[in-house]
């Protein structure tokens, strides 16, 4: 029962996108907006995220993820909640993965607002996010070679507050490789070393008259321990954007999780590096089935 109250809330966030509330008393400040800068530097920790890890592998599993985020540095404090539906559509080929956030909590310093040219430092309501949309291809399966999917995302337009920088009001995407490959696996099973690398291309629309779109590639290299029910996994990930204005975040990001029956609870650390200035916490349960 506890997964369909789950998708029920996702679904719940997610619908609430189509319905943008104004932000009241920034019509002044929109004469503004063209000092905004699109990069990751000068926009909340959700606005432009680095693509997610996967171990190069679909999984034929639904998936029901609700995580709480705390995310800080000396000039930004944000929380938020974050869910994340995951529908297998073709057994072990194809599946679709949605996601959203929703930012209940944020206080910039007046620095920080300045750097930003933003309309304020802290929120009057709950502030929802971009509504993400991804499909996974399962290319090749070889334990002799690797693992490798091909992932497509769009992020849509649907995150609020222009005027706070919180969200860019433009959409995004990107596509990429994923591979993963075993190192070590016992003959049981229960323990295994996987190896797992991404890279793509990441593109978001921006407010300059002169580049309509920033573009980037993504990467990412990481290791994925696992013995029996208990597994960490770890790796470094960013994107280099074209405009070199703050569009090369890099992250450092490890996630501890263990599950019993279906049931995974998750410790998820991410230290924000040159152009991502957050480090992250989070805790998260997800429900499979």
């Amino acid at each position: 029962m506890l997964y369909k109250y789950a998708v029920l809330f996702l679904l719940i966030t997610l619908s609430a996108g189509v319905a943008k509330a104004e932000s009241s008393g920034d019509e002044p400040w929109r004469e503004e907006m063209k000092k905004l800068i699109y990069s990751s530097r000068y926009f909340g920790p959700n606005a432009l995220p680095i693509p997610t890890m996967h171990s190069g592998s679909v999984s034929n599993r639904w998936e029901v993820e609700v995580r709480g985020e705390y995310h800080r540095y000396s000039g930004d404090k944000t929380k938020n909640w974050y869910g994340r539906l995951y529908i297998p559509l073709v057994n072990n080929r194809v599946a679709v993965e949605v996601s959203c956030t929703l930012e209940t909590e944020f206080e910039t310093t007046q620095e920080t607002k300045a750097e930003r040219f933003a309309a304020g430092t802290k929120n009057w309501d709950n502030i929802l996010g971009d509504v993400i949309i991804g499909t996974h291809y399962q290319i090749l399966r070889s334990e002799k070679w690797v693992d490798l999917v091909g992932r497509m995302y769009i992020r849509t337009a649907t995150g609020q507050r222009l005027a706070l920088a919180r969200y860019t009001d433009a959409a995004g995407y990107w596509f990429d490789l994923t591979f993963g490959k075993n190192l070590l696996k016992s003959t049981d099973g229960t323990a295994s070393l996987r190896i797992h690398g991404m890279g793509g291309f990441y593109c978001w629309m921006t407010n300059s008259l002169v580049h309509r779109q920033d573009d980037a590639y993504s990467y990412a290299i990481g290791l994925t321990g696992k013995y029996k029910n208990l597994m960490l996994q770890t790796d470094y990930a960013g994107y280099t954007g074209y405009e070199n204005n703050g569009d090369r975040p890099r992250v450092l990001r490890s996630n501890l999780s263990y599950e019993l029956k279906k049931n995974i609870l998750s410790f998820k650390y991410s230290h924000g590096m040159r152009d991502n200035l957050y480090d992250s916490y989070s805790i998260g349960y997800i429900r499979c089935f």
